[in-house]
């Protein structure tokens, strides 16, 4: 499909032809295969999207049912046990669902900020004050060629450094060293023995070296820092566009960015979006424009559909984003209505007398005091009929997928 650059008459375009918030909408909900769903694999989604939050282990499994054409919870365990995509700490620091071939590269952009956390006034830094982390960091790595958890971890290298506290010490290895969470951590419905939060080096777990990286890691290298930067801009457009500078920075947690646009702005096609504020797109990816119609979506908890621009509006209009991440940082999975979050839903699987109900409860989510729906989102859009047949549709389809045979039950709060 050829893009399209809808453009407003009435505002000047100070940088390119204006695009609405629908607009906006339309492009991210395209990028993110929500508004038709991809015929991809895992692996081609994953890369795609660089990466699926996953300090949650299940949370990538209704993130990617929600855009594949055809999934099951064997897709993604499969690719976990055969290494092709792994589990560890990258964008922002937080733990994410990355290809191999990415993880040791986004792993790298995260570390120099994981550094300086360890240097700063917080428990962690006082209590690593007299640590010298490249030591901890040669330390840890000896230790975890094989796995181990956060516990045995920080005993081991307590051994050494008497005089700090074993957690503080295991922190301190997580920041410093690409580590990867080894399954059964993260597989579908895993519990019991072996699943506790276990760790080894990228390097060990993948077979590769992260040292052709240190340049990025450690920040020593402009010309390799600014390099990569450019390799991650150009995908986050590809995924998220258009967006600002302040946008992606916000998405990979980096801070000077605009380094990275200007080296790509040749190549880049520029736009002016709401409040006059210059975005950046790549000029073939797919903008649909702010009138195409979407469906009523399930979004999967912790998803960066509604984490990954500074301005979300695009995706929660005036809703306020405490209604959505909590204050202690869990996000909530959204309901979308004509693309904006209008609800939140959560999923159990109860078991009584040898059946299995998949309970997804639905809750309509209260918008800013004084605010408006406007007319894409109406009040109480959950309870119109078209709109929760729609719901009922999908979250069938979900518990199809998370516990195939039971029988789903959709209650509406």
């Amino acid at each position: 499909m050829a893009p399209t650059t809808p453009t407003s008459p009435s505002a000047g375009h100070r940088y390119g032809p204006r695009l609405t918030l629908d607009d906006l909408n339309r492009a991210l909900l395209a990028r993110q295969h929500l508004s038709t769903r991809a015929d991809a694999t895992v692996l081609d989604e994953v890369r795609h999207l660089v990466g699926l939050q996953s300090q949650v282990p299940s949370s990538p499994y209704p993130g990617l049912w929600s855009r594949l054409a055809s999934f099951t919870t064997d897709d993604l365990g499969d690719r976990l046990l055969d290494r092709s995509v792994v589990r560890l700490g990258t964008l922002r620091g937080t733990v994410h669902l990355v290809a191999a071939d990415d993880a040791l590269e986004l792993a790298a952009h995260a570390r120099p900020a994981m550094a300086a956390h360890l240097r700063s006034r917080n428990q962690h830094g006082t209590a690593l004050a007299d640590v010298d982390l490249d030591d901890l960091e040669r330390a840890a790595e000896d230790l975890l060629a094989e796995p181990l958890t956060s516990v045995e971890l920080g005993r081991r290298l307590a051994a050494r450094w008497r005089d700090v506290g074993p957690t503080q010490l295991a922190y301190g290895a997580r920041c410093l060293l690409p580590l990867v969470q080894v399954p059964p951590r993260g597989l579908w419905g895993a519990s019991g023995p072996g699943t506790a939060t276990t760790w080894t080096t990228a390097d060990a777990w993948l077979g590769r070296s992260r040292h052709d990286l240190d340049g990025v890691a450690h920040g020593t290298d402009a010309a390799a820092v600014l390099a990569a930067r450019v390799r991650l801009v150009r995908r986050y457009l590809a995924a998220f566009g258009p967006a600002s500078v302040a946008d992606a920075q916000r998405w990979a947690g980096l801070t000077r960015l605009r380094a990275a646009f200007d080296r790509l702005r040749p190549e880049l096609a520029t736009f002016t979006g709401p409040g006059d504020v210059e975005l950046f797109d790549l000029p073939d990816a797919p903008r649909p424009g702010g009138d195409a119609p979407v469906p009523v979506l399930l979004v999967a908890d912790f998803d960066n559909l509604v984490l990954a621009h500074a301005d979300r509006a695009r995706v929660l209009a005036d809703l306020p984003v405490q209604r959505v991440v909590s204050i202690n940082g869990q996000v909530a999975a959204t309901v979308l209505v004509d693309g904006r979050v209008t609800g939140s839903w959560t999923w159990t699987v109860e078991r009584a007398a040898g059946d299995a109900v998949v309970r997804v409860e639905v809750r309509p989510l209260a918008r800013r005091d004084g605010g408006h729906e406007g007319p894409r989102a109406p009040a109480g859009a959950l309870r119109e009929t078209d709109v929760l047949d729609q719901v009922v549709e999908r979250a069938a389809d979900w518990s199809r997928v998370a516990a195939p045979g039971a029988t789903p039950q959709v209650v509406l709060s």
